[in-house]
């Protein structure tokens, strides 16, 4: 009985971890949950978050407390009510009685008040990542009678929206890994099916074609050929149309997946481990600076497949002062490069490349022995 007892404690213990887990993996949970949690912490009758639907208009999605469904899937244009102050002044905002008061618009009141809500307060959930902090989703907390939230309040407010923030981070990383695995499938599904059942309608084909010319005095069997020869050119029409679907891919989707491909092909044909790591999510990139990117992957594992002698091998790929950075990092031993710009002509034609776009390609000897091969592409102009 008492181990029964201690395993039941360990499996709650982990349906909780898993709980935790899946809240800030899932963008809907975990903004659900923040709703929930405004109400919890701030001891208010409810709490609700906006996320953003463009630049500028938000639309409260998820409510904890409420009692009718007037606020529910609600649009909030930049500059009306509070949640439309917030986001045009990316700073609290807050009101004692949300219809009388003089600081804000009133398109609104008309649901407010049929929801029996007066004291409103509402801060920006931040993106801190990158240079100036952007909204990307609005939490509030009201209450059913009139009164004023303080400093303090406003404080536990944005607290929780600083944890809304990491949640939303970690979920958008989730799900592009989630994209990047589901668009890796597809590449690999699209070269199998190309290399197997491609080959197999291409060589039944030429079959058909030779025993249709071998065969004149048969009229039926000539039938039956024309036929077949017919079904598997419809056969072969439908797959190219299968392959081109498989390989549909955004230029941003197709960034990360190709250099993911690129480390998975080089630890297979070398034997050395290789690892792929996007440290965050990418703005989207054009098809010139998706190839520029994948082409330095590519040189720099390259590189050090012939000269490093190296243990182990990292690509990584994140933003980086308004860009875009990839990095090859081994921890070989192999002469690629001296201090400052790289010397081989492959690294010199990528640099000439990303000089071009206005960024910049290096190659650096490491302290601890091994070598780096940095590249910087700026964003495409909006």
């Amino acid at each position: 009985m008492e181990r029964a007892v201690e395993r039941s404690e360990v499996l709650d213990g982990l349906l909780r971890e898993r709980d935790d887990l899946l809240a800030v993996l899932d963008r809907v949970v975990a903004l659900q949950g923040t709703a929930q949690l405004i109400r919890d912490t701030l001891g208010t009758h409810s709490g609700f978050v906006a996320d953003l639907d463009g630049p500028g208009e938000a639309v409260i999605r998820w409510l904890s407390g409420n009692r009718t469904g007037n606020l529910q899937n609600l649009r909030v244009p930049v500059g009306q009510g509070v949640g439309g102050r917030v986001l045009a002044l990316g700073k609290p905002a807050r009101v004692s009685d949300y219809v009388s008061s003089p600081t804000i618009t009133h398109q609104f009141d008309a649901q407010v008040r049929g929801e029996g809500l007066a004291a409103m307060v509402a801060v920006p959930i931040l993106d801190r990542q990158g240079g100036k902090p952007e909204t990307v989703a609005i939490a509030y907390a009201a209450l059913r009678e009139s009164g004023e939230f303080g400093d303090a309040a406003v404080h536990d407010l944005e607290a929780i929206a600083d944890r809304a923030a990491t949640a939303l981070r970690l979920a958008s990383a989730a799900e592009n890994t989630r994209d990047n695995a589901v668009s890796a499938e597809r590449q690999r599904m699209q070269s199998a099916l190309h290399d197997s059942v491609g080959a197999l309608l291409f060589s039944i084909g030429v079959q058909v074609r030779d025993l249709h010319q071998s065969i004149q005095d048969n009229p039926m069997l000539d039938l039956r050929l024309r036929r077949l020869e017919s079904d598997v050119s419809a056969a072969s029409s439908a797959l190219r149309e299968a392959l081109l679907a498989l390989s549909e891919t955004s230029p941003e989707r197709a960034l990360p997946v190709e250099l993911a491909e690129h480390a998975r092909s080089f630890e297979a044909r070398c034997g050395v481990p290789a690892r792929f790591v996007q440290l965050a999510s990418v703005p989207p990139m054009d098809a010139e600076r998706t190839a520029m990117l994948v082409a330095v992957a590519r040189e720099g594992l390259l590189n050090v497949e012939k000269h490093a002698s190296a243990v182990s091998v990292v690509v990584s790929m994140g933003p980086c002062d308004d860009g875009v950075q990839v990095v090859v990092a081994d921890d070989g031993t192999g002469e690629q490069a001296e201090a400052g710009e790289g010397t081989g002509m492959g690294v010199r034609s990528l640099a000439e490349r990303a000089a071009r776009l206005g960024g910049h390609v290096s190659l650096v000897r490491d302290d601890d022995g091994g070598c780096t091969l940095r590249a910087w592409l700026p964003l495409p102009r909006r």
